[in-house]
């Protein structure tokens, strides 16, 4: 039996992925990036007998965050972010301004019992980053199955982009089970082996190339 409990949920108009994540011998999850449907978290939590314990921010853009201030109004619990996403937005500081706890490269948080982490993995944003949860990757937007983030927008940058997957990314075991932000392939989710092997943005080995490719014109 799998030690970690995932509820993946497909929420809203842009194929989004709000994951509820724990031990599975524990009641308590943390929920990552809550956003469209607050009551659906809810029901999922209620009928998996489960206890909210955190909310976990992975980037700071809306089709991730736009659930967090009513599902602050019910439930107390603090809000994980990365400092950098903090520092680069003021929209996410004005959110939840109470509940936000910033979390520092590599900071650990303890659920149910168990140790997670949280790997900061820029590009997409200043303080994108993804909860490694024992067996299993919730990457938000910094990787796809088959793709990786935007880098074009307010705060992206490939060259960081490309370091978050060759370095970072590269590190965490094949075994361990991407999760990703959106439902943009075939899966939703895929071992990160053979994700290094298949998505064409781990590729590339030099990141003169990676830019190239990843900041081409699009048709």
């Amino acid at each position: 039996m799998e030690a970690l409990y995932v509820r993946q949920l497909k929420l809203g108009a842009m194929k989004n992925f709000v994951y509820l994540v724990g031990p599975r011998d524990s009641s308590e999850v943390l929920v990552v990036d809550a956003a469209w449907d607050v009551p659906a978290i809810e029901r999922a939590l209620v009928e998996d007998g489960k206890r909210l314990v955190g909310a976990f921010v992975s980037h700071c853009h809306g089709d991730h965050t736009n659930g967090l201030p009513e599902l602050l109004s019910r439930h107390d619990v603090p809000v994980y972010a990365q400092r950098a996403e903090l520092d680069f937005s003021a929209d996410l500081r004005g959110l939840v301004p109470g509940a936000l706890r910033p979390l520092d490269p590599g900071a650990e948080l303890t659920v149910g019992g168990r140790v997670f982490q949280a790997l900061h993995t820029p590009g997409h944003t200043p303080g994108s980053h993804c909860l490694l949860a024992q067996d299993a990757l919730v990457s938000g937007d910094t990787v796809f199955v088959n793709g990786c983030g935007r880098c074009d927008m307010k705060g992206g940058d490939p060259e960081a982009m490309y370091r978050s997957l060759s370095q970072v990314l590269a590190r965490v075991p094949d075994q361990t089970r991407l999760l990703p932000g959106h439902d943009y392939a075939d899966v939703p989710v895929e071992a990160m082996g053979e994700v290094r092997r298949n998505n064409p943005y781990f590729g590339f080995g030099d990141v003169a190339s990676f830019v190239a490719y990843r900041m081409r014109p699009r048709g």
